[in-house]
């Protein structure tokens, strides 16, 4: 899932230094389907069950089998607890004028950081998207893969809005040259 928007830098406003238009920003974060609440009802389900059933053992004469339905709901609560926290991560992309910096938050870590410089930056990802496809950042040597956690058909999508942005942001010279020049020059010739 992404959301997408060209929004001020709330960051640099609040920390003072002079604030760096955003051309493009997206926030990428995985699906969940099911929200904690609704996890939490099921573990709970499964635990009423598991107990009435090791409560039905137990008194059958079979009292080792209700242990086993205790460790059955250590391990649902154990999954839903794992899904959870890997639910937290998400990776936000931002283009400015000057950079784009690409931050992946975790649940537990201090967020990770990435600078690149636009002009010289290639988006690389599949067309068709499969399966297996990935979406890289690359420049200068140096590779960045994002969106892992997206689906190929979502991470197709971020690659060509993140093109787009980029060549606008490459264009934006170029219109400038041309305006200053009185537009006497065409930016690009029709042949």
């Amino acid at each position: 899932m992404t959301d997408a928007a060209a929004v001020p830098n709330p960051a640099a406003r609040a920390s003072g230094r002079p604030s760096a238009p955003i051309l493009f920003e997206a926030i990428l974060y995985p699906h969940r389907s099911l929200l904690p609440r609704h996890a939490a009802r099921v573990v709970g389900v499964v635990a009423l069950v598991a107990f009435g059933l090791g409560v039905l053992f137990a008194h059958q004469g079979a009292w080792p089998v209700a242990g086993f339905f205790g460790l059955d709901v250590a391990l649902v609560y154990t999954a839903f607890a794992v899904n959870a926290r890997d639910g937290a991560v998400f990776e936000t992309i931002r283009l400015t004028d000057r950079d784009l910096v690409v931050e992946r938050h975790g649940c537990d870590s201090v967020p990770l950081r990435w600078r690149f410089q636009p002009f010289w930056l290639r988006v690389v990802m599949d067309d068709p998207p499969r399966r297996d496809s990935r979406l890289t950042l690359t420049s200068h040597g140096r590779t960045l893969v994002i969106g892992a956690f997206l689906t190929p058909r979502e991470r197709l999508e971020v690659a060509d809005a993140l093109r787009a942005a980029l060549a606008e942001w490459r264009e934006a010279p170029l219109r400038a040259a041309h305006a200053a020049a009185g537009g006497e020059t065409p930016l690009v010739s029709a042949e």
